[in-house]
């Protein structure tokens, strides 16, 4: 469990500042500044300097005292990916960094539209990250489900090689199926508002009000952790980042080469059309589209990177 900032009762005492640098992973990140957390689990309050840029939830950073007594984040380390989402303006926003798995969190409630789940999936392959699709609520899909969705094609998507995790809050089947994919890793959850992403966390940390209060504690802030990206410690070991929902996930402007590798099935076609700048839409030769035609792609997954191509474009 985190440490907040105090002595051991738990009243609120002025923090010590280490006086030599040190390196802290950040736990939270808003404006100008954040909350990093040692090797030991002490939670500091830093602020940023504009020289070294803004670091996100998950960074490695390496934070150095000041004459004021400030902490300010000295150094970035590189990172290894990063998780991102567009801006109004469709410019990649990155949410989280150095991950090891996204949680795409859909359910039957509310209804996911036609292709939010193939927006996720596109963005965590182009951003070199295993996805895990998550059924939440799903206690909710009792007999045949609703056609053209993904609770229709969750055999497909297993059968494209996806992990498909089916859990639910609220009774059968709970929610140990995603504990394999949570010891000794850092994941985030994401998906749209009302998917459930808050239940899931507090069913998969059992403090998680209390990590929650001693965030607000070093910060004084109380408001900020329903509208901000929280790294959380889980009992396995591992970290769960809760990122806030959106109503719809946007992709930001990528390339027609950078959307097709978001599609792994079209991987053993690209390279074969007879164009080398083929975006596998009306050109001639398209090994893509023949794929397609023939059934060795299936055909919504083709239609609906059609559909994102021309969003894009």
């Amino acid at each position: 469990m985190v440490k907040p900032a105090g002595d051991s009762s738990g009243t609120a005492t002025a923090q010590a500042r280490p006086a030599d640098p040190f390196d802290a992973v950040i736990r939270a990140s808003y404006g100008s500044q954040g909350i990093a957390e040692d090797r030991s689990g002490q939670q500091h309050e830093c602020v940023y300097r504009r020289s070294v840029g803004r670091p996100y939830c998950g960074d490695r950073v390496r934070l150095e005292n000041t004459e004021q007594n400030t902490l300010v984040v000295a150094q970035i380390y590189p990172r290894r990916n990063e998780f991102a989402r567009a801006d109004r303006m469709q410019r990649k926003q990155v949410v989280a960094t150095n991950l090891d798995r996204v949680l795409i969190v859909i359910a039957p409630q509310p209804a996911p539209s036609r292709d939010q789940a193939e927006r996720y999936l596109v963005a965590v392959h182009s951003l070199g990250i295993e996805p895990v699709l998550v059924i939440n609520k799903a206690d909710l899909l009792s007999g045949e489900p609703p056609a053209d969705t993904p609770f229709s094609r969750l055999d497909d998507y297993r059968r494209l090689g996806y992990a498909v995790v089916e859990v639910s809050c609220k009774g059968e089947p709970g929610v140990d199926g995603l504990q394999a994919y949570l010891q000794q890793a850092t994941t985030i959850l994401v998906g749209q508002s009302g998917v459930g992403k808050s239940s899931l966390a507090n069913s998969l940390i059992p403090d998680l009000e209390l990590q929650t209060g001693a965030l607000s504690h070093s910060t004084g802030k109380g408001t900020h952790t329903t509208t901000t990206t929280i790294m959380y410690t889980l009992p396995s070991g591992g970290r769960l980042i809760d990122s806030p929902g959106v109503w719809e996930y946007g992709l930001w402007d990528m390339t027609a080469d950078e959307l097709a590798a978001g599609f792994i099935e079209f991987d053993p076609y690209r390279g074969q059309c007879r164009f080398h700048n083929c975006v596998h839409h009306t050109e001639p030769g398209c090994a893509v589209a023949a794929a397609a035609a023939n059934g060795e792609i299936l055909q919504w997954r083709y239609n609906s990177y059609l559909r994102l191509l021309q969003q894009s474009t």
